[in-house]
C-alpha cells in the first residue's frame, strides 16, 4: 500500500466501549458460537457471531443506533441513502426519537429490505441504477433542503458502533486468530479493526469484498480510492462502485488484508449456512464465511470469527436456498 491521508485516529475504542451500554440492547450481545459442522469441513475453528435476529435482521442498527445518541441537538430530519440495511438502522433509531429519515435507494434495491424501510418510517426515495447513484441524489436533496446527510463509512460514530461487534468477540475464551469481514462502506471493519489493533493485536482484521465489486480492494492496495464504472455481484449489502474516502483513510491501521469472493462462494456459503446452521443469511452477511471457504489453506488450524451481518434475503435468492 502507498499514502493514504494522514491518520486521524477517527474511531476510537472509548467510544467503542462507551457505545457497548449506550446501544438499544435489541442489537447487542449477540449469538456467537462454534460451529462445530462447518469447523471439521474447513479445518479450523470458525466462531460465527450471529447478527440477524433483531428487529432489521441486520448488525446496522448497532452504528445506526450509536450515531443518534452522539447527535446533541438531534435533527429534525436526516438524509442518507442505503442498499437497504443501513437505512432500516437509521430508520429504526430515528423512529424512536422523533426523527424523520428519507432514504434514497436504488432501482435494484431488494424488496424485502424496502418493505423493512417502509415499516420504521422512512421517507423512500428511489433514484439511480446502483448504490453510489442514490448516494449522490441523496447527497444533492440534502444540499438542496439543508438537512444533515448520513453518509455510512464517514462517520466514526457508525464505526464504533459496529465496533461493539469486536468488543463481544474479544469475549470468546479462546485467542482469535483471524476476523473476515465483510466490506461495503467499511464502517464495520473499521470498528472492528479499531478494538481488535487495541485488545487483541494477534487477531489478523482480513476484509472480504466480492470480486463483482472490488472497489474497496482495489483502493486499499492502491493506497487511494479507486473507483469501478460498474459492480456485478449478488452481494447487493457490499455492491460499492465509489469508496468513502474517509473510510479508507481509516483502513491503514487497522485493516491487513482484504479477500474477494466470488458469486459462485456466496452462494456455496449462504447454502452451508442454512443447511448446517439453520440459518437464513444474505450474500453480504454471508462474506466472512465464503472467505473462509474460498481460503481454507490459508487458516488451516486457526480459530477464525465471522460476523454473520445481514439476513434480508429477497425472495428471489431465497429459492437459491434450495437449488
Amino acid at each position: 500500500m502507498t499514502s493514504f491521508a494522514p491518520l486521524l485516529q477517527r474511531v476510537s475504542t472509548d467510544n467503542i466501549r462507551a457505545a457497548s451500554t449506550a446501544i438499544d440492547p435489541v442489537f447487542l450481545n449477540t449469538p456467537q458460537f462454534l460451529a462445530e459442522t462447518i469447523s471439521l469441513r474447513l479445518g479450523m475453528r470458525l466462531v460465527c457471531k450471529i447478527e440477524t435476529v433483531n428487529p432489521i435482521r441486520s448488525f446496522k442498527g448497532r452504528g445506526a443506533d450509536y450515531f443518534l445518541h452522539t447527535l446533541n441537538p438531534l435533527p429534525h430530519r436526516l438524509v442518507c441513502a442505503s442498499a437497504g440495511n443501513f437505512g432500516q438502522g437509521l430508520a429504526f433509531a430515528s423512529r424512536k426519537r422523533g426523527v424523520a429519515v428519507d432514504v434514497f435507494v436504488a432501482e435494484t434495491a431488494n424488496q424485502i429490505k424496502l418493505e423493512g424501510l417502509r415499516r420504521f418510517g422512512a421517507e423512500l426515495h428511489v433514484a439511480g441504477q446502483d448504490f453510489d447513484e442514490a448516494k449522490q441524489a441523496a447527497r444533492q436533496f440534502a444540499e438542496a433542503k439543508r438537512l444533515r446527510f448520513v453518509e455510512d463509512g464517514a462517520e466514526p460514530a457508525i464505526a464504533e458502533g459496529a465496533g461493539t461487534i469486536a468488543l463481544e468477540l474479544c469475549r470468546w475464551p479462546e485467542p482469535l486468530d483471524a476476523i473476515l469481514v465483510p466490506v461495503g462502506n467499511g464502517a464495520l471493519i473499521n470498528g472492528i479493526g479499531a478494538w481488535m489493533k487495541a485488545y487483541s493485536p494477534q487477531t489478523k482484521v482480513i476484509g472480504v469484498c466480492a470480486s463483482g465489486a472490488p472497489a474497496m480492494e482495489l483502493s486499499w492496495r492502491a493506497g487511494r480510492p479507486v473507483s469501478t464504472p460498474t459492480t456485478n455481484t449478488i452481494a447487493d449489502g457490499i455492491a460499492v462502485r465509489v469508496p468513502v474516502p474517509e473510510a479508507l483513510d481509516d483502513f491503514r491501521e487497522v485493516v491487513d488484508d482484504i479477500l474477494l469472493v466470488d458469486d459462485k462462494t456466496l452462494l456455496h456459503a449462504i447454502r452451508l449456512l442454512f443447511r448446517e446452521l439453520g440459518l437464513v443469511i444474505e450474500p453480504a452477511g454471508a462474506a466472512g464465511v465464503a472467505a473462509a471457504m474460498a481460503y481454507h489453506e490459508r487458516f488451516q488450524g486457526q480459530c477464525v470469527a465471522v460476523p454473520l451481518c445481514g439476513g434480508n434475503l429477497s425472495e428471489a435468492k431465497l429459492n437459491l436456498l434450495v437449488c
